[in-house]
């Protein structure tokens, strides 16, 4: 499969980024060492936008960059409404020092709307990752083809099935292994453990996101983000890309 590739992270850089709710999780993440932080409201059902004033709270929290969920609307269609009201989010948001955006549309047939996520691209006109929706498209072979050819994309979260990695971490591996473009743009997220994480990086993914296990107990709704959580998450992926370079690790 011929697949053009979109824009990636250094190849020999992991990024971790961590999923904040509150600006008391951006300040933690940051102190861990996350790269990126993601910010959304409710993430227990596949998450949505952040107001603007909790925006600005989380952006004054840390020196990283904050990526934030644009969604609006129930289920991955995007109607018309629904696109013009999260390209005025998304400008309110730029302007309040959001870096950059997550979102991702599929139409009726479980494919890629790619002239959805392509028109919304345009309107936000900065670097955007495709969100966990991505999993639930019918074909994976079909959906990656279209996904990885949306100007701005540069990453695409992924567990490899709707189900979570504890179901799809090995075909997303197997998948990543076998096309190293498609690598490059995997955000390996969706329940996300340690055992994993060897294998994708060996496979070339150097993108991981993590929500829940940055959290005691991965509790959503009863712990912030534990700076020591994040810290063992970024040592854990500093350790398996010296492994796969074969650098010595002290």
């Amino acid at each position: 499969m011929s697949i053009v590739t979109g824009q990636t992270q250094p190849e020999e850089q992991t990024l971790l980024e961590v999923v904040v709710l509150h600006p008391r999780d951006a300040a933690a993440a940051t102190d861990g060492g996350a790269d990126r932080l993601l910010f959304l409201v409710g993430p227990e059902d596949v998450g949505r936008s952040p107001d603007p004033a909790a925006v600005s709270a989380v952006v004054r929290e840390t020196s990283l960059p904050v990526r934030v969920l644009l969604r609006v609307e129930d289920g991955y269609a995007a109607s018309a409404e629904g696109l013009r009201r999260l390209a005025g989010l998304a400008g309110d948001l730029r302007q309040l020092g959001a870096d950059s955006f997550s979102f991702g549309f599929l139409d009726h047939d479980l494919e890629i709307d790619r002239a959805a996520c392509a028109a919304l691209a345009t309107e936000v006109g900065t670097a955007w990752g495709f969100h966990r929706g991505f999993d639930a498209a019918l074909e994976p072979g079909r959906a990656w083809r279209d996904v990885v050819t949306l100007p701005g994309i540069d990453a695409v979260a992924s567990a490899g099935s709707s189900r979570g990695m504890a179901m799809g971490g090995d075909e997303l591996t197997a998948y990543a292994s076998a096309l190293p473009e498609v690598a490059r743009l995997v955000l390996a997220s969706g329940g996300l453990v340690p055992d994993q994480v060897p294998w994708l990086v060996r496979a070339g993914v150097r993108q991981f996101g993590i929500g829940a296990s940055a959290r005691q107990d991965g509790s959503w709704t009863k712990a912030y983000v534990d700076p020591g959580r994040v810290r063992a998450w970024r040592m854990l992926l500093d350790d398996a890309l010296s492994r796969a370079l074969g650098i010595p690790v002290d």
